[in-house]
């Protein structure tokens, strides 16, 4: 039986893709699951897996265009995989010609056409020319030069081409020119600045300490900081509304939601999957979506509904080890929240030092949307709800 490989359907406003990369090529036996192409769109990269096991066969190339609903392949199941697969192209029969000798660097000494000893050994030293050599036959066995002939003296030159020798080269994959592209959009669209502040993450780290197994009783998933994070922006997106917004054309677009996107890092490239109106969310709702969306990446199963929309951005830069960044906006939107690694710091508190866990916090906003004003005032209340979390049973 032959299954056809159709594009699917990507979004309300994509029409069609390109094919970005051919995982499994022309003939490849497949199991059922396996990755096996790869379409770009303009938002994400959208892979396509095997529903059946079988010998697959494609109707296009890298680089293509495809529509929605267009047959692309087909994977033939009646083929089984430990058939064996036939080269693509069959090795040749004929024993490769042995090449012609080179001529002499210089004449014989003598007045015949025999090269002598004195000869062959003048050839090492009168020109960069290759010595004569004899003509193998398929039977004899390779004579190796001697350490002396393979050892380049001082005067040798090195060749051009070393250059080379220690670089490689790789197509980019369609994620990573979009990912490219918008950077590069934001950098020139935007009028985009980064403030900073520090919070202390004691009173946090001991809830998380007390409450972690109940909770995770409860809800069956960990009690994590990001949850804090994402309660802590609701409820200063409330207090700064321009922070939740984006520019269409002249006017300032304010969204009545709380969609907040967390960026995540994966092999493939950055992916923002949305947290849908996290103020409706308690704690727990928020750690089972950011549970779901860690393991659609790692699955390589994140669609593009996921990606959608979003009003408001926190990446976490601290579980790779960074203690201070300056986050870019993930566009149309006018704001991101960087968290960074949470650092044992000397601080004063009340006229003493004392050791305390702190994580800078950065934020980057659009300057033709937000005043400085604001965006110190909105890490300020955020800082002040994540030092004392009861602050949030007030707000939310």
């Amino acid at each position: 039986m032959t299954v056809e490989i159709k594009v699917p359907t990507m979004g309300e406003s994509i029409s069609g893709a390109t094919v970005s990369n051919i995982l499994k090529p022309q003939g490849t036996f497949v199991k059922q699951g396996e990755e096996i192409i790869e379409l770009e769109t303009e938002k994400v990269n959208q892979s396509l897996y095997a529903s059946q096991a079988g010998q697959i066969a494609w109707q296009v190339k890298v680089g293509d265009k495809v529509t929605i609903g267009q047959v692309i392949g087909s994977i033939d199941t009646a083929k089984q995989a430990s058939a064996p697969q036939e080269p693509l192209a069959p090795p040749s029969s004929s024993p490769r010609e042995a090449a012609p000798p080179s001529a002499p660097a210089t004449p014989p000494t003598t007045g015949s056409s025999r090269l002598t000893t004195a000869d062959f050994a003048a050839s090492f030293t009168s020109s960069s020319t290759p010595a004569p050599q004899p003509q193998q036959t398929p039977s004899s066995a390779p004579v190796s030069a001697s350490p002396a002939a393979a050892k380049p003296s001082s005067s040798t030159p090195l060749p051009s081409s070393t250059t080379s020798s220690n670089t490689t080269r790789r197509r980019m994959s369609g994620l990573r020119r979009t990912i490219a592209q918008r950077l590069v959009e934001v950098k020139n669209q935007t009028a985009m600045l980064t403030t900073f502040n520090e919070v202390d993450m004691t009173n946090i780290m001991a809830i998380r300490a007390r409450e972690k197994d109940s909770f995770q009783k409860r809800y069956g998933v960990k009690l994590g900081f990001m949850s804090f994070f994402v309660k802590g922006s609701v409820a200063a997106l409330k207090a700064f509304p321009d922070v939740n917004s984006f520019i269409e054309g002249e006017e300032i677009v304010t969204y009545t939601s709380y969609d907040i996107g967390v960026a995540v890092s994966t092999d493939k490239g950055l992916f923002v999957p949305v947290i849908r109106d996290c103020s409706q969310l308690t704690f727990g709702g928020v750690e089972a979506a950011l549970e779901g969306y860690a393991k659609k990446a790692r699955e390589g199963s994140i669609a593009i509904d996921d990606l959608r929309g979003g009003s408001f951005t926190i990446t976490n830069g601290g579980v790779f080890g960074s203690l201070l960044s300056t986050p870019i906006l993930n566009p149309p939107q006018s704001a991101i929240l960087g968290m960074h690694a949470i650092v044992k710091r000397p601080v004063v508190v009340d006229d003493q030092i004392v050791i305390r866990p702190m994580m800078y916090l950065a934020l980057s906003y659009d300057h033709r949307i937000i005043d400085g004003k604001e965006a110190v005032q909105f890490l300020v209340h955020l800082k002040k709800d994540l030092e004392e979390p009861s602050r949030l049973l007030l707000e939310l």
